[in-house]
């Protein structure tokens, strides 16, 4: 039976056999490899390969959902890693839920709260999961359940971080005559500033049909840097910077962004909704990349959305390299924000020689679906996660 959206209200604060028949009896972390199609570089790294953590909850009702916690090739981009977030899911976070209604998602949150400090990645998995969880006991989505979709797909770009110039041309045309990506993100910060001009103004000169132009610097410039190479950054008709000074240089980035004739977008700066104020505030920068790993769950998610918009930045979709799973738990909030201007990145599952869900997610005419059906719209493939767990 399907549950309208006014009737999952009534049904889950009010029905206390429900609240019961939704409480967590079981959660488990498994930790996955998949190998990637080619490597991936950022400023301070280099993978061929993506490593996460699934993690599974199972309600007292029988009914299990699923959450994904991505990291960069260990603790670099934060300060989980795959072995940390499965330690920490199954010794502190896992104890402090089982009972716990997932009819009650700010309980959920506010006990993982008391467990564990910060550990966003596995904190969100958890959430993402307990909400899958909890939508598929309704039959309903996990869009429904965070406000309702307003719209069926998101603009998505493709990430450019081999540093081969002539196989990243390659590669954006290929992107361009499938019609999956218009809109590029290019890597730069893992090679000198201008080795990665040269790259850049190659891509723009043999891929004219490149539509929007974003490039990521992964915290890797100096203001100086930023002084010295933002007029040639114009010239080759960039649309966006994001980070190119260290996540917790807020002086040093305001004053960029405020002779910047290219908008800055805030990542690595900013996690806390005290954080994104700040930034905000200072003037860090006019977009903001909404992720999960910096939120710890959906509903921090979302709210970190509508604290960026009134700190007067704009939203842009970002991700963490996550597989279907995740990608599919980031377009279940962005489905639901009234403004996402910038679109998102969630190609992350495109860059994998192989998937562990059934139904991948879909790319068409340069946007990326929304998965329909009850919870995340994704299952797994229990024959393929078999051959991607890593061993005990």
């Amino acid at each position: 039976m399907a549950y309208s959206t006014a009737e999952v209200v009534d049904t889950v604060t009010q029905d206390q056999d429900f609240i019961s028949r939704t409480a967590i009896r079981e959660i488990r972390a498994q930790i996955v490899t998949l190998p990637s199609i080619r490597a991936h570089r950022l400023s301070n790294t280099e993978f061929s390969k993506r490593e996460f953590v699934l993690v599974r909850v199972r309600l007292a009702n029988g009914i299990e959902g699923i959450g994904e916690a991505a990291v960069l090739g260990g603790p670099r981009w934060a300060e989980e890693s795959v072995e940390s977030i499965q330690a920490v899911v199954t010794r502190y976070l896992s104890p402090a839920l089982i009972g716990c209604p997932a009819a009650r998602p700010a309980e959920v949150a506010a006990r993982m709260s008391r467990a564990a400090f910060r550990n966003n990645s596995a904190k969100g998995a958890i959430e993402t999961a307990t909400f899958d969880a909890l939508a598929r006991s309704l039959d309903l989505s996990v869009t429904t359940l965070l406000g309702g979709a307003l719209r069926e797909s998101v603009p998505v770009l493709w990430a450019l971080a081999s540093g081969d110039a002539d196989q990243e041309v390659e590669e954006a045309r290929a992107k361009l005559a499938t019609r999956e990506h218009r809109d590029f993100k290019i890597k730069l910060g893992f090679a000198s500033p201008e080795a990665d001009l040269r790259r850049l103004q190659k891509l723009r000169d043999e891929v004219p049909e490149m539509r929007r132009l974003i490039v990521d610097v992964n915290q890797a410039w100096s203001e100086a840097d930023c002084r010295r190479y933002l007029p040639i950054l114009k010239e080759l008709q960039v649309d966006l910077i994001e980070q190119p000074l260290p996540g917790d240089d807020f002086e040093g980035m305001a004053r960029v962004a405020a002779q910047s004739p290219i908008p800055l977008m805030v990542d690595e700066a900013a996690f806390s909704h005290r954080e994104i104020t700040r930034a905000g505030t200072m003037g860090c920068g006019s977009v903001y990349s909404l992720k999960l790993v910096k939120s710890g769950g959906l509903m921090a998610l979302s709210q970190a959305a509508r604290v960026a918009e009134s700190s007067g930045m704009e939203l842009y979709g970002g991700c963490l390299l996550e597989g279907s799973i995740g990608a599919a738990a980031h377009l279940a909030v962005f489905a639901t924000l009234p403004r996402l201007p910038w679109g998102c990145e969630h190609f992350g599952p495109r860059l994998h020689v192989s998937e562990i869900v059934r139904d991948p997610l879909v790319i068409e005419d340069f946007h990326l679906r929304v998965p329909q059906g009850p919870g995340l719209g994704v299952h797994l493939d229990e024959d393929r996660l078999r051959d991607a767990l890593r061993p005990s």
